[in-house]
């Protein structure tokens, strides 16, 4: 499971994932915000210090060029929705199943991502970072 860290960048947080690739046969550490931007170590400290280089390059040719900066998840604002299209026959079937348990499509819907999430990641989240099961900042 990728450990999850925060690094600042000229003001501005964007998100850092490292984790090993038995593939690669090293340390890979990720800014998910800024696509492409990734870096390679011997270590996942090494491959965090190449990713801090990594972003403040790729930021920098971005801003020489005049490119849009990519926005870090930790300034975005979430207001607890999104709108997701699906198709009619499933639309359906989540109405019927909700109707049944006696709730919204909405809060059904909720159950059955809250309950799906925490099987592919049962430690992930807040509750992983408190326990101390990613990365240290």
């Amino acid at each position: 499971m990728p450990k999850t860290a925060k690094i600042s960048c000229k003001g501005s947080e964007y998100t850092r994932k490292v984790f090993y690739s038995a593939e690669d046969r090293c340390w890979v550490a990720v800014a998910p915000e800024i696509p492409g931007c990734s870096a390679l170590g011997d270590s996942d400290a090494e491959a965090l210090k190449e990713l801090d280089t990594a972003i403040k390059l790729n930021l920098s040719i971005r801003r020489d060029g005049n490119l849009p900066l990519p926005q870090p998840l930790s300034g975005q604002k979430m207001n607890g929705r999104f709108l997701l299209r699906i198709p009619k026959a499933l639309q359906h079937s989540l109405k019927e199943e909700a109707l049944e348990e006696g709730v919204s499509v909405n809060q059904y819907a909720l159950f059955l991502i809250s309950t799906a999430r925490a099987q592919i990641h049962p430690f992930g989240g807040k509750e992983a970072m408190r326990a101390g099961r990613h990365m240290r900042t």
